[in-house]
């Protein structure tokens, strides 16, 4: 009987740890059958894939899948790519389809994303996408991608949901900013040469939970050139809980 009691007690165990949310990494890689001496084209995506709560898994699964597919996927027919195997195989098939009409043109495309868990608490659970791409031109591109997730549900969170008041929140960040970047209180936000939309400053499109604080971090392109790079606010969570809704 008492074997019996243990046994049942190490299945509960068992079973409950089972049910929690973890992430395992995989690997998908593919390169190009045309003969190159050098700069030979190539993919490869490592990305942190959920398990074991199944409608959240699927939820988070679905939703990094679809952001990496914006990323790499060039091709017309979005239908035929439904996996990570697929994904990579149809960047290397545009890098062959523009090889076959300008033969002479040498560049090599390349793509590397680096999924990982970037932050987890009881109530929200934050991936990074580390991403770069190379498809010809001068330089390729790097940036991050922040992706925000209930935890208990696995639904996406958008920034606008991040804080009690967004408006209030841009207003104490962007007196942050100014003092960072040395823009005078009382001129444009674009005056020192940065590329704010409508010359009004704007909260990044992708905002990270770490363990330092919340990130505010713009990729190149999105508030400054790419020779000045990208440009990030760090907050101590102690300075901004007050407009968070997750902590």
């Amino acid at each position: 009987m008492k074997n019996s009691l243990f046994i049942l007690f190490l299945c509960l165990i068992f079973t409950s740890c089972k049910k929690e949310l973890s992430f395992e990494n995989e690997t998908f890689e593919e390169k190009s059958t045309i003969p190159c001496a050098n700069d030979c084209p190539k993919i490869t995506i490592e990305v942190p894939i959920a398990k074991n709560v199944k409608v959240t898994s699927d939820s988070i699964n679905k939703k990094v899948f679809a952001v990496i597919k914006e990323i790499v996927f060039f091709e017309d027919d979005s239908v035929k790519v439904d996996g990570y195997k697929s994904l990579a195989k149809s960047f290397i098939d545009s890098y062959q389809e523009m090889h076959q009409k300008f033969p002479n043109d040498t560049f090599g495309w390349e793509a590397k994303i680096i999924g990982n868990v970037e932050f987890e608490s009881d109530q929200i659970l934050n991936l990074k996408i580390d991403h770069y791409t190379f498809t010809g031109g001068a330089h390729g591109y790097q940036g991050y991608r922040s992706l925000l997730f209930d935890k208990k549900t696995g639904k996406t969170i958008f920034n606008n949901q991040l804080f009690k008041n967004e408006n209030e929140f841009k207003t104490f960040a962007e007196k942050t900013f100014r003092s960072k970047y040395k823009i005078p209180e009382k001129a444009n936000i674009n005056a020192t040469g940065l590329m704010f939309e409508n010359d009004k400053f704007q909260l990044p499109q992708n905002i990270f939970y770490t363990s330092a604080g919340l990130l505010l971090y713009y990729n190149s392109y999105e508030a400054a050139s790419y020779a000045d790079g990208p440009k990030e606010l760090l907050f101590p969570y102690e300075e901004v809980k007050k407009y968070l809704n997750f902590q």
